[in-house]
């Protein structure tokens, strides 16, 4: 996930870059932009590259060959009183160490533990609780799953414990997803095709906080069959869930996808994608950088460059909504001590409308807003009787009623 550095007003990107023919060299490159879509590739000269050190190729141990010199799951820790620890991150795929950097080009490797891990993890940075959270490949009952370390200082980490996994159910739905596939001409095929081995497992995990919540986004691999040269063949979507705790999980959205594979065309994420750690906010939009490829067995003459990064973007708690249609429908929230003098809503009600009440302990109906229409991501309800400011400090229960319309999030704020 890119980094937004306020000082320069620069995205700051990191991405393990390999370059398969003829000579195989992989590693981490560093590139700038000003907008989060046209990215630079600085100069750094840290690397000789085809006899040049003209390139952006970052460098930690010179000794370091790939896949030990992958730096992974960048983020920017603004909290950190250390200057010399702004950029946090890990260095090696087997397994984690953990390294930090004042400038995002230099870094150093601390003299800590090492984080178990497989092939994949994922790290956020939740600044509510000051709270690094990382996921690590592991085995579960269904093959890849992901296990949570957490620290707060970035050097002591508690012990691995299985998060997420996949289970019977998803393999049920795995063959359907298969199968749904291979009968769509607008998607592409897996090279190699083998039902004996049709099945999911969760391949990566990206936790972050949300609000009051953690949004968690799973890639689902559908092994499609084996790969001569080893491993399987298949393809990812990823999914939506939300945990409290970090320790159990709600699926969401009947486990359909929320980042889906593009049709065959021009895209990159026709095949595998890997989740963001986390959405950057941009005003009233939520940015996903992701990670795609075009294929994962390779085809018999497979294209000269096969994976990239891509963006997905979500109106703001665009996550999922309640939908009404022509007949309306109800919201009621649980009783809540009332803290703040208006009430705010994200609501979609461009054909339609979203009306609310406020309700006391007994049902009584205390204020009632005027009709909310249009799409809007922050508007601020008014009042046609009673007047939620003369209510603060009260227990209350919120009604809303919406027709033709999609109800994403409310709020309540200051005066």
């Amino acid at each position: 996930m890119p980094a937004w550095e306020g000082k320069s007003k620069v995205f700051k990107l990191w991405v393990n870059a390999v370059n398969r023919e003829p000579d195989f060299v992989g590693g981490p490159t560093y590139f700038e932009s000003k907008d989060g879509v046209h990215w630079t590739r600085p100069i750094l000269r840290q690397d000789e590259y085809h006899g040049s050190r003209e390139n952006n190729i970052l460098v930690i141990d010179p000794k370091a060959h790939w896949a030990a010199n992958a730096i992974l799951n960048v983020v920017r820790d603004p909290d950190d009183p250390d200057p010399e620890r702004r950029y946090k991150g890990f260095l090696s795929r087997h397994p984690r160490w953990p390294i930090v950097s004042p400038d995002e080009i230099h870094w150093k490797r601390l003299s800590v533990p090492r984080i178990p891990s497989g092939d994949e993890s994922n790290m956020s940075y939740d600044a509510l609780t000051g709270t690094y959270i990382a996921t690590l490949k592991v085995a579960g009952p269904f093959g890849r799953s992901q296990a949570v370390s957490t620290s707060k200082d970035f050097e002591h980490w508690t012990e691995p414990r299985l998060l997420y996994h996949a289970d019977a159910e998803d393999q049920q739905r795995a063959k359907a997803w298969i199968l749904a596939r291979l009968a769509d001409p607008t998607r592409q095929d897996p090279v190699y095709n083998d039902p004996r081995y049709y099945g999911v497992d969760i391949y990566n995990v990206a936790v972050f906080r949300y609000e009051d919540l953690y949004i968690i986004l799973p890639a689902m691999f559908h092994t499609t069959g084996p790969r001569p040269e080893g491993n399987t063949d298949g393809f990812h979507h990823v999914q939506l869930a939300c945990s409290r705790n970090l320790t159990s999980w709600t699926r969401l959205a009947d486990r359909q996808p929320f980042i889906d594979n593009s049709p065959v065309g021009d895209a990159w994420d026709t095949m595998c994608m890997l989740p963001p750690s986390a959405p950057l906010v941009r005003g009233d939009e939520l940015w996903f950088y992701y990670t795609a490829a075009k294929y994962r067995g390779k085809p018999p003459n497979p294209p000269p460059h096969a994976g990239a990064v891509c963006l997905a973007v979500l109106r703001r708690d665009g996550f999922m909504s309640l939908d009404a249609g022509e007949k309306p429908g109800t919201l009621l929230t649980k009783p809540f001590v009332l803290t703040g003098a208006k009430l705010l809503v994200n609501v979609d009600a461009a054909e339609g409308s979203l009306e609310a009440e406020v309700l006391d302990a007994e049902g009584k109906t205390l204020a009632v807003s005027q009709p909310i229409v249009g799409d809007q991501l922050r508007a601020t309800v008014q009042w046609k009787s009673g007047d939620l400011a003369d209510l603060k400090g009260k227990t209350i229960t919120l009604r809303f009623k919406l027709r033709n319309a999609s109800f994403y999030s409310f709020w309540v704020g200051a005066s």
